[in-house]
């Protein structure tokens, strides 16, 4: 199971905690009963809220696999030859 992210642990835990005071503000329990299936309830809500929150997806399947070298050899394009071949015959002419 991957660990979780920080965005996953601050959506659980704000969840646990805002749940938690909103359920025991409405049901106004003082019953230790009460007050742990509150907790429980709470605590479930927040694995849900956190196991949800979207995972970044990895780069790896986006980004192209580099081409593997075939020879050490170094082609240079041909129109970069003739332009060599003709600054050489400029140099030569007088």
């Amino acid at each position: 199971m991957p660990r979780p992210t920080p965005a996953q642990l601050v959506y659980g835990s704000c969840t646990v905690i805002c749940s938690t005071l909103a359920m025991l503000l409405l049901s106004q329990t003082s019953s230790g009963i009460g007050i742990a299936v509150i907790a429980l309830a709470a605590l479930g809500l927040g694995l849900l809220v956190a196991m949800t929150v979207p995972l970044p997806r990895p780069r790896a399947a986006t980004e192209p696999e580099p081409a593997p070298l075939a020879s050490p050899e170094v082609r240079v394009p041909r129109h970069r030859e003739t332009v060599a071949a003709a600054a050489a015959d400029s140099v030569r002419e007088p």
